[in-house]
C-alpha cells in the first residue's frame, strides 16, 4: 500500500476519534491533554512532528518558546516548505487543525500558518509560529481562542460532543468560526442543509460578530427552534467589507439534540449563495 494511502487511512480513523492499532500492536490515541501537561512533555527546544489533519502532510518542527502556548519553527528549509503546501502556497492566519507526534503520543492542537516574530533556524521560515493546546491562551487574553478551541475538538474527535451539548449563542459562535477559518468539516457540521460550501467559503477573507444579544440559557432549554438577532461584519473577496443586521434561525428536533443552522436563508441574505 502507497505512504500516502496509509495516511489517509489513518487521518479517518482520526476524524471518527478513533484510536488506531498500528501493525507492531501499539495503539495511538489522540490525547486532549491540557496545556500544563503539553508544556512538560514538550519542554523549550523539544522537537517533534505535526500531521495536518486535511491533507496527512507531515513536517517536523522545534519549540523555541512561548508561555500560554507553544512558539515553534520548522526545522528545515524541507519542513517549511511542507508547511507551505498545507497553507495553499500562501502563508495565512487560518487555523487548522493537526496532531503532534512526539515519540508514543499523539496530542490534538491547533496551528496557525503566519511567520511572525523572531526565529532562530537556518530554515527559510521568517520568524515563528504558533500552536495552541487545550487550555492555551493567546498573548493579549487570558482566555482560549475559539478557533483553536474548535480546532483541538476536531483533531480530538470531540467536536461534535462539544456541539451537542452547546448553547445557540455557542453554536452560532462556533459556525461563524468555521466560516472565517473556511473550514469545510466545521460548517458541515452545523448547517442543517447540505450543500457544496468551497464556493461560499472561497469568498470569504473574514468575519466577526459584532453584536449578539443573549438571553439566559435557562429560558432555551424547551427550545427546537429560535432566531438569534445577531450584527455581523463581513470582509468578501473582491468586494471588501459588508454589514450584515439581521437574525440566524437556529433548529434542532428534541431538547436532547443539538442546535443547527439554516444556513440556506442565512447565507442567501448575506449574497454568499444564490
Amino acid at each position: 500500500m502507497k505512504k500516502k494511502t496509509v495516511i489517509m487511512i489513518v487521518i479517518l480513523f482520526l476524524l471518527n476519534g478513533q484510536a488506531i492499532h498500528a501493525s507492531t500492536n501499539i495503539s495511538y490515541k489522540i490525547e486532549m491533554l491540557p496545556w500544563e501537561e503539553v508544556n512538560k512533555v514538550l519542554p523549550k527546544y523539544s522537537k517533534f512532528t505535526v500531521l495536518d489533519m486535511e491533507t496527512g502532510k507531515k513536517f517536523n518542527v522545534q519549540r523555541r518558546a512561548g508561555s500560554h502556548h507553544a512558539d515553534v519553527q520548522p526545522l528545515t528549509p524541507k519542513d517549511t516548505k511542507i508547511m507551505k503546501k498545507i497553507y495553499g502556497g500562501k502563508w495565512s492566519w487560518k487555523r487548522r487543525a493537526i496532531i503532534v507526534i512526539s515519540k508514543d503520543q499523539w496530542i490534538a492542537g491547533s496551528m496557525h500558518g503566519m511567520p511572525h516574530g523572531a526565529g532562530a533556524l537556518k530554515n527559510n521560515f521568517p520568524g515563528h509560529f504558533c500552536i495552541h493546546f487545550y487550555g492555551s491562551t493567546t498573548h493579549r487574553t487570558n482566555a482560549m481562542d475559539l478557533s483553536h478551541m474548535l480546532m483541538i475538538f476536531k483533531a480530538s474527535g470531540k467536536l461534535e460532543e462539544y456541539l451537542s451539548m452547546a448553547s445557540p449563542y455557542e453554536t452560532v459562535e462556533a459556525y461563524i468560526a468555521g466560516l472565517k477559518q473556511q473550514d469545510l468539516f466545521i460548517s458541515k457540521l452545523i448547517s442543517v442543509q447540505k450543500f457544496n460550501w468551497k464556493p461560499v467559503l472561497g469568498k470569504i477573507e473574514n468575519v466577526r460578530i459584532t453584536r449578539m444579544p443573549i438571553l439566559p440559557a435557562e429560558d432555551l432549554k424547551q427550545e427546537i427552534s429560535m432566531d438569534v438577532p445577531v450584527e455581523i461584519d463581513w470582509f468578501i473577496k473582491n468586494k471588501g467589507r459588508q454589514h450584515y443586521r439581521g437574525e440566524i434561525h437556529l433548529m434542532r428536533f428534541s431538547t436532547m439534540e443539538g442546535w443547527k443552522i439554516d444556513s440556506d436563508s442565512f447565507l442567501k441574505e448575506n449574497h454568499l449563495k444564490n
